[in-house]
């Protein structure tokens, strides 16, 4: 994503600990950053920057930008919003920051929501704030900054979801008052014909790359409104889903042992075998080795494994039922 170098010309010197580079996100960038007792010089931001103090942050950060003077204490959970095109005077940091949270949103996740009618606002209308406590923002970032430090099966699909969900949230909470009427769906959730089209896409791509946009595309639908009724239908978010079927043709490519780990690794789009132990292990509680010379028994997995399969295929069949 063009988002990628945002963070090094406008910070320069900091330590940058963690990057998404790499990772094929779509909609959004991520890094997690070490501030030291610095100042940053004057910068025009071409994304729109959500800040969130992680770890080990004190002191006060004065800022000014679009016009306005901001000093803010600083603390674990801050956020600050820097929007797109808000020219940034300067930055004054008076203490460390161990671990500082940047996500830089380009225009795609705004004009998403534009596109439905619902908030017809841009990156642009967004306002220049500080001093921000706003606990769903935390955890979106968390979430994202969860993926960037440990990999999952579907974590390009969480990621891209959770870009959506924040650019609602700014857009909702963050943005200049916009007169306009919202549309109303006639129904919060997929009808049988778009679930059975998104699921037998979801199968037959499964050892591909797989977005909610190429997922609500094949719904006809706008990514946000199709994220928001495919979890209302299944009772779980694509990512989810997704992640599910992945790891359920992991365990019968293990089961089967003609091929070896690293090429299940990269047919479950892991970047590396070792990310796919990991997360395997995370859900299974053991390690894909294990998993293969159990022969692939289901009964050794633990229970919650077990229950996200049982309710899956239960919602499933509800939807197959005729009304």
């Amino acid at each position: 994503m063009s988002t990628y170098g945002h963070g090094d010309k406008k910070y320069g010197r900091s330590g940058r600990l963690l990057s998404s580079v790499g990772r094929g996100w779509s909609g959004i960038a991520a890094e997690l950053r070490a501030h030291p007792v610095r100042e940053v010089a004057p910068f025009n931001p071409v994304y729109t920057e959500v800040t969130i103090a992680i770890r080990g942050c004190s002191g006060l950060v004065r800022r000014t930008g679009g016009g306005e003077r901001q000093e803010t204490r600083s603390e674990v959970g801050k956020i600050w919003l820097s929007p797109a095109g808000v020219g940034m005077d300067d930055i004054c940091i008076t203490a460390p920051h161990e671990e500082v949270l940047h996500l830089y949103l380009p225009a795609q996740p705004f004009s998403s929501l534009a596109n439905d009618d619902m908030l017809r606002i841009g990156a642009h209308s967004l306002r220049y704030l500080a001093d921000i406590q706003d606990e769903m923002i935390r955890q979106i970032g968390l979430v994202i900054l969860s993926e960037m430090t440990s990999e999952t099966a579907a974590g390009r699909m969480l990621v891209e979801t959770s870009a959506l969900a924040l650019a609602a949230r700014l857009a909702h909470s963050y943005a200049e008052p916009v007169s306009v009427r919202p549309q109303r769906f006639r129904s919060h959730r997929l009808d049988e014909t778009r679930l059975r089209r998104v699921l037998d896409y979801i199968a037959q791509h499964l050892d591909e790359d797989i977005t909610v946009a190429q997922l609500a595309g094949v719904a006809c639908l706008s990514p946000f409104h199709f994220a928001r009724m495919f979890g209302a239908t299944l009772g779980v978010a694509p990512h989810r889903y997704v992640s599910q079927q992945r790891l359920e043709s992991a365990m019968a490519l293990l089961a089967a042992g003609k091929r070896p780990l690293s090429d299940i690794a990269l047919s479950c789009q892991f970047s590396s075998q070792a990310s796919f132990n990991r997360a395997f292990r995370r859900a299974t509680g053991m390690t894909p080795g294990e998993y293969r010379r159990l022969g692939g028994s289901r009964e050794k997995l633990p229970p919650q494994l077990a229950q996200t399969r049982s309710k899956l295929q239960q919602a499933l069949e509800r939807r197959a039922r005729p009304a």
